[in-house]
């Protein structure tokens, strides 16, 4: 389980295929405390570490994961919203993320508003039920809150998001672009009051 509070930016050093994909992760992290098999979300993931050394951690990357995130997030260079796995007694700062991704959404704008930014991003209609106004999302492992909602023509869904400068300085969202695709995780409650509708409904 995670918060969506970003602890730290981290940069894929190097890219290995194998039987998965295997990541070198640069991080500020102490690495001496991170055990092997421990959770780090990256960038909304949530992914195993399976080696380590001063100053980076290594990664394996399923074909399912790989086929569920953002296009080209696997890549040298790319860097990723990093955050450790929450611990009993931690404080909950954002909300309950588990480091599954739902979907991949795009960025359809970005404006200034006052000292923040307004961020609109595009979702497949998959997700739509579950966005709503005020409701908490994961977009690239950030908490945030949404402040708009609009279905558009297509089946899918439009949102906005306001990002203040504080999250833009301490994550990847100060370099977001329009087009760019994104890690996106509904809430976890949402998800289960769908199931419950969904079955609820089939029995009707």
């Amino acid at each position: 389980m995670f918060t969506g509070i970003i602890t730290d930016v981290g940069t894929i050093e190097s890219v290995e295929p194998r039987g998965d994909l295997r990541a070198r992760i640069a991080t500020v992290y102490d690495t001496a405390g991170v055990a092997i098999g421990a959770s780090i979300a990256c960038s909304g993931a949530c992914l195993t570490v399976v080696d380590k050394g001063p100053g980076w951690f290594a990664v394996d990357i399923s074909g399912e994961t790989q086929t569920k995130t953002a296009s080209g997030m696997w890549a040298a260079g790319r860097r990723l919203n990093l955050e450790r796995a929450l611990k009993v007694g931690d404080e909950l700062g954002g909300h309950i993320v588990t480091g599954h991704v739902d979907a991949v959404a795009r960025v359809a704008e970005l404006r200034a508003e006052g000292d923040s930014t307004r961020i609109s991003f595009e979702a497949p209609a998959s997700v739509a039920p579950y966005i709503a106004p005020k409701g908490s999302i994961c977009l690239d492992g950030v908490s945030l809150t949404v402040n708009e909602v609009a279905d558009t023509s297509e089946g899918g869904v439009r949102f906005g998001v306001n990002v203040i400068p504080h999250t833009a300085q301490a994550t990847t969202f100060g370099a977001l672009a329009p087009g760019q695709e994104i890690n996106l995780e509904i809430d976890v409650l949402a998800r289960y009051l769908g199931r419950m509708r969904q079955v609820v409904e089939g029995k009707s």
